[in-house]
Order: C-alpha cells, then sequence, then structure tokens
C-alpha cells in the first residue's frame, strides 16, 4: 500500500465514524471548559465596575490588557494577546521547539487530557482497525482492555520525550548554539543554525512520535501485552516500511495546510458581533484539528493492515442470524 493510499483509506475510516471525532471534540471542552470558567472570574474580579468594563464588553482594549497582565499570576499568566486567532498556534509552535515551560494550571490540564485520552484511544483504534460499528459496549471494552497496555507506553513515552526536552534540547540550543555563533556577525547565518538546530530536533520529535504510534497500533491490532514488546515491534515496523515516514508527512502536509487556512480566515482582534464569529471560527479550526489528529491514527492503522495484514485482520464476523428453519420460524412469528 503507498502512502497516498494509506491516506485516502484512513479518511474514510475517519469518515465512516462521525461520532468518535464528535465525542473527542466534546472530550476537549469539557477538559478545558473549567479553566476557562476560572479564567472569566479572575477577568470578572479585575474589571468590576470600572471605566475598562464597557470597553472590553465591546472590543479588545489593550489598555486593560497591559494592566492585567502585569499583575497577572498562575492560570492568568496564559490570557496574553497571542491566544487571539492564529498566533495560539505559532505560541504552541513555538512553546514546543523552544521548551518553554507550561503554566502549572495548563498543564495539569494537559495531563488529565492525556490521562482520557490514554483510556479513550483504544476504543478510537479498535474502531478504525476492525471499520465496522462497535457500538457502546464494544467501545468501552477496547478502551478498557488496553489503557493500562497504553499507560504504560506512555510512561516509556515519557521518559524518551523527557530526554529529548531535558537533555537533547539544552544540548542543542544552549551549548552548541552559542559555541558556533559566537564568532558570527551576520544574523542570518546565526538563524541559519538555530533553523538546522530546530529542523534536527524536529527530526528526533517525529521519529519517536511515529514508533510509539506504530507501538499503540499493534498493541491493538495484534493485541500485544507487553509495552516493550510493542515499542520494539512498532520501531522495527517503521524501520523496514520508509513508507511510514511519507504518510506522517502526508499527514503534517495536512495540517500545515488546515493551519495556513485558518491564519487566512481568523480575525485580529475582533469586536461586537465579530466575536461570536471568531469563537465559532476558532471552535470550528479545533474540530478540524481533531479530524487530522485522527486522521494521523486512521491512515497508519490503514498502512500497517496493508502492510501486514489483509483489511480483516482483527474484525470479527459480523453476527448474522442462523439460516435454519428453525429461525425462520421464529423470525416469522
Amino acid at each position: 500500500m503507498t502512502a497516498g493510499a494509506a491516506w485516502r483509506d484512513g479518511a474514510r475510516r475517519v469518515n465512516s465514524a462521525p461520532m468518535v471525532l464528535l465525542g473527542m471534540f466534546m472530550l476537549t471542552l469539557l477538559v478545558s471548559l473549567p479553566l476557562s470558567l476560572a479564567l472569566r472570574g479572575l477577568i470578572a474580579n479585575h474589571l468590576g465596575d470600572s471605566l475598562f468594563a464597557d470597553a472590553a464588553a465591546s472590543g479588545t482594549s489593550y489598555d486593560w490588557w497591559q494592566e492585567f497582565s502585569a499583575q497577572a499570576s498562575g492560570l492568568a499568566t496564559t490570557f496574553v494577546p497571542s491566544i487571539i486567532g492564529f498566533g495560539a498556534v505559532l505560541d504552541n509552535l513555538q512553546g514546543i521547539l523552544d521548551n518553554l515551560p507550561m503554566a502549572t494550571t495548563i498543564a495539569g490540564a494537559t495531563a488529565a487530557w492525556m490521562v482520557l485520552w490514554s483510556f479513550l484511544s483504544g476504543g478510537v483504534l479498535d474502531r478504525y482497525a476492525l471499520m465496522r460499528p462497535t457500538r457502546t459496549t464494544g467501545f468501552f471494552a477496547a478502551c478498557g482492555t488496553h489503557f493500562w497496555r497504553f499507560l504504560r507506553i506512555g510512561l516509556l513515552a515519557w521518559l524518551v520525550y523527557w530526554a529529548l526536552f531535558q537533555l537533547v534540547h539544552p544540548l542543542l540550543f544552549d551549548d552548541l548554539y552559542p559555541w558556533l555563533t559566537r564568532d558570527m556577525t551576520a544574523e542570518r547565518s546565526a538563524f541559519a543554525v538555530r533553523a538546522a538546530f530546530y529542523l534536527i530536533f524536529g527530526v528526533l520529535l517525529l521519529l519517536c512520535n511515529l514508533v510509539f504510534d506504530y507501538a499503540r497500533i499493534r498493541t491493538v491490532v495484534e493485541d500485544r501485552r507487553s509495552a516493550i514488546g510493542s515499542l520494539v515491534a512498532g520501531a522495527r515496523f517503521v524501520r523496514r516500511h520508509p513508507a511510514t515516514l511519507k504518510l506522517y508527512l502526508l499527514n503534517a502536509t495536512t495540517f500545515i495546510l488546515l493551519a495556513l487556512f485558518y491564519a487566512l480566515v481568523s480575525p485580529g482582534a475582533p469586536s461586537g458581533l465579530a466575536i461570536w464569529i471568531a469563537l465559532a471560527i476558532g471552535q470550528f479550526y479545533i474540530l478540524l484539528r481533531h479530524y487530522v489528529k485522527l486522521l494521523f491514527y486512521a491512515s497508519q492503522i490503514a498502512y500497517f493492515q496493508g502492510e501486514l495484514a489483509h483489511a480483516a485482520y482483527t474484525a470479527a464476523p459480523p453476527v448474522v442470524w442462523p439460516e435454519s428453519p428453525a429461525a425462520e420460524s421464529i423470525g416469522n412469528a
């Protein structure tokens, strides 16, 4: 199977299960809603009955925003101008590439989301592998079966990513970068070195993410119980099938095109009715971003099954009423 065929097959699998996409969107909304309400309370307390309150209600007041940011702490420090529109996408990208620390509250919400996703992802991958409805019982049965296995894989992933961000990233940007650029006089030369280090670090992240994705896929499709065994099998599959990298880049290109589209349609600092339009556009972008995330998994499952198994690799035959005279009599009754 080619990367393009796997991508198209993955899109069909995601399209055939709209409730999975809707459930993932609702999960994100439920995790973020408490933080949003808490931040709303902080903003309301700061505004009170001041003159800034009317200005903030009708549009964006940068004077008040600067005042609020100056005294912000904890969750309030996340309320910055970069959260508007496409700036949030760039802010998240910068946070990853520059290894910027998260606010404690955001880190806690992210950890909660990851635990919930570890539970639900088993059912999601099982649904895409079977290519047929599993209903509520079958979905949550798969979630429970693979939850502890995915937690062990997640622990290994945490160790690997910790090494990348706490050891490799400082080595590249805190040690090598200053040493290589200390005698440079051209800013563009220093930028080229930094861009090269970003590329190196990004490739390492990509490869690790790719291996862990196929480790989870092999856990579900082959009913593996060992986290280390799944990780080794995932790495072996990636090494033997270079098209996995092509498929990953194809999915990444899909996300980049989505992000560019969002950059074109997202407003800057809206006011009045435009605020609600901006909110709707942002939520639609989040929904499509979840679609792309699910497309990553579904297309990778499609490629794995196309290379090592037939289409019904894990799919049990659908339950069919036996054709017999007794069954016919019961049906007629």
